[in-house]
């Protein structure tokens, strides 16, 4: 059986599952686990197919909405509601990733159920022991982006998302923001215990991967200890890229400090499209000035390496056209523009966790200095000629480091969560807010603070409880 029959018998496991007739025979739709899965070659073709169901939906839809891109008075053919906030429930553009991201949970699900009815070979137990790790590990990630996503907050008593632990058909509760947490600790602790030390790559999850995601979903948990402990693993691990190699990440010539990463082929879709249009040669969605100011004058954006990288500025653009565009994903395939591979995890992150980590466990000046250290290792990997900063305080430092985040990881997926992180507003400033009919400033209160549950899920589980402030039960 070849990996696009596997992807094809897993993708139909995702339909709703019709009940059985008088005669009690099993449906004919659902996938018996065990007749799919015989042995450590179809488990593997499992594993991929719960992979290949992972997506760059995020990219877009976290840009659009934050306040890393502003909506280009050119743009007349995209669609604008996510980026003026005026989406609900029925909003594909928010609402999409829901289903997009139970996906790979269904499909790990359904080969975890088949792992523990497998007879191998002694020598055979290492690799299942990587499979299994590596759904373990997809679970987790996959509900950890939901919790991003739909959470109420990302306080314990939140309301969080259903950890889906079994392929079945049900009506799942919300459960509370902690308990997720715990559940995709567990997952990520077993996946570690399990996954083989000399198992190597990134277009897969490595025990270094585990760590990374270890590592991210402390952070939101604030478990400080945790996220410096799991980040300091990657680090160790996985060096920063230098200087003369960064921009070659995004072409795709070059493998430095990219931890995880999907990769794309041609025929696959192609992250970042939402920022430009290539008929009519249109920018959907630019840098946003905000961002762009954050890089300094234009000698200082010429000394850090990210700039090039992440926005192209073309001065010969036509009056009513915007001279930026987003250059991070425009890859470097020829004739196949936004064809790249999607960079889950990098090292630069990493640095950033531990230096907030750090700083928010402090109580001394020794961790204020170790936080400063990472941050300034960061920059000075990133930008030419740079000098080390010092700061006296906590709150300099924390907002240094926020905005090194907001630089470092622009258009990955992370500026609307972080600023719910802090319980800080969306705030464009004029020059941004051109095209947004008002839309300037997003408070916390607002229900478009929280991305809504789909209008259809609430119709059909009757147990689903909507985000604040949406209507509904």
């Amino acid at each position: 059986m070849n990996i696009k029959n596997i992807i094809v018998l897993l993708a139909l496991s995702g339909t709703v599952l019709q009940s059985c007739n008088k005669l009690d025979l099993p449906p004919v739709d659902q996938i018996d686990a065990s007749k799919a899965f015989r042995n450590l070659e179809d488990v593997n073709m499992g594993v991929l197919g719960a992979y290949a169901a992972l997506n760059s939906g995020w990219i877009d839809a976290v840009a659009i909405v934050a306040d890393e891109a502003m909506l280009p008075t050119e743009n007349t053919v995209s669609n604008t509601s996510s980026h003026r906030w005026i989406y609900d429930s029925s909003s594909g553009s928010v609402t999409s990733a829901f289903y997009d991201l139970y996906m790979p949970v269904g499909r790990a699900n359904l080969v975890l159920e088949a792992i523990p009815k497998l007879s191998i070979a002694a020598a055979e137990q290492n690799l299942l022991n990587q499979y299994q790790a590596e759904l373990l590990a997809l679970r987790a990630y996959s509900h950890f982006e939901l919790l991003r996503g739909y959470a109420s907050s990302y306080e314990p008593n939140g309301m969080g998302i259903p950890y889906m632990k079994k392929y079945e058909v049900t009506y799942p509760a919300r459960q509370s923001v902690q308990s997720n947490f715990d559940d995709i600790f567990a997952d990520l602790k077993t996946a570690k215990e399990l996954i083989p030390d000399g198992f190597s790559g990134n277009s897969r999850i490595t025990k270094t991967t585990i760590s990374a995601i270890q590592a991210r979903v402390a952070l939101y948990a604030k478990k400080w200890d945790d996220a410096v402990t799991f980040a300091s693993e990657v680090i160790m691990k996985e060096p920063l890229a230098p200087k003369n190699d960064f921009g070659k990440i995004w072409r795709d010539e070059s493998q430095a400090e990219i931890i995880w990463k999907l990769p794309r082929l041609i025929g696959e879709s192609r992250v970042g499209a939402a920022f430009y249009r290539e008929t009519g040669d249109i920018v959907l969605y630019a840098p946003s000035f905000k961002l762009i100011d954050l890089f300094g004058n234009s000698l200082q954006r010429m000394d850090d390496v990210r700039f090039a990288s992440y926005i192209k500025y073309d001065a010969n653009r036509p009056i009513g056209k915007s001279q930026y565009s987003v250059e991070k994903y425009t890859g470097g395939k020829a004739g196949y523009r936004g064809l790249a591979d999607i960079k889950l995890f990098r090292t630069g992150e990493m640095y950033l966790i531990r230096a907030e980590a750090e700083l928010e466990k402090l109580n001394n000046t020794g961790a204020l200095s170790a936080a400063a250290r990472d941050l300034n290792d960061l920059r000075s990997s990133r930008i030419y000629n740079y000098i080390d900063q010092s700061f006296l305080d906590k709150q300099s430092l924390l907002n240094a480091i926020y905005n090194e985040r907001f630089k470092e990881l622009a258009f990955e997926g992370h500026r609307f969560f972080d600023l719910k992180r802090r319980g800080l507003p969306i705030e464009r400033t004029t020059q941004d807010a051109i095209n947004t009919v008002g839309a300037i400033k997003l408070e916390p209160t607002a229900a478009q603070y929280c991305f809504p549950i789909p209008a259809e899920e609430m119709k059909v589980n009757k147990n689903m409880e909507q985000n604040p402030n949406y209507g509904g039960k």
